[in-house]
């Protein structure tokens, strides 16, 4: 079965996004696993919002990968791009079940956390650059309970980003 990895910046408060929803935070001056993680996935799940903001800096972002939009209110989308308006868990849980490498859990934050929710992702992978937003967008927000994850690897790089990836724990959650 495919997994379904959540991957992402987050600054070291834990937010994905500036106040004013910005990310000219996260570093670009290296490829910090990057590549290799492309060529794990095929597919990308994105929300409404990150769609907007991934369509209106490039017209048609990774062209070779599958992409499916979550949204109850989107009518249209670009071409390459699918819409997902049913029932989340039976809709990620058909394309689990697909043929096909991983999926890239792209954001945003509230299509993150009702997958987590839903217990539909797998993995997480979080970039966590070493600056305090104070405020934005947060990563966790709206979780219902507590969620036990375990540890798989982390990497340390010299700009001072540490990645950390997760896998979710048997039990999932802590319900104590």
């Amino acid at each position: 079965m495919r997994k379904v990895i959540l991957n992402l910046a987050v600054s070291l408060d834990g937010f994905i996004e500036g106040p004013n929803g910005e990310y000219d935070w996260c570093f670009i001056d290296q490829d910090y696993g990057m590549s290799a993680f492309m060529k794990r996935i095929d597919t990308i799940f994105l929300g409404r919002k990150s769609y907007e903001q991934l369509i209106s800096s490039d017209k048609n972002p990774f062209p070779d990968k599958k992409k499916f939009i979550f949204s109850s209110t989107l009518i249209n989308a670009g071409k390459n791009f699918q819409i997902i308006s049913g029932d989340l868990k039976k809709e990620v849980e058909a394309i689990k079940n697909r043929n096909g490498k991983d999926v890239w859990l792209f954001g945003g934050a509230a299509l993150t956390e009702s997958m987590i929710n839903e217990e539909l992702v797998d993995e997480l992978q979080l970039a966590v650059h070493p600056i305090l937003l104070g405020c934005g967008k947060q990563l966790f927000g709206n979780l219902r309970e507590r969620i036990q994850l375990e540890l798989m690897d982390v990497k340390t790089y010299s700009s001072g980003l540490v990645q950390l990836m997760y896998t979710f724990d048997e039990n999932r959650t802590n319900r104590q």
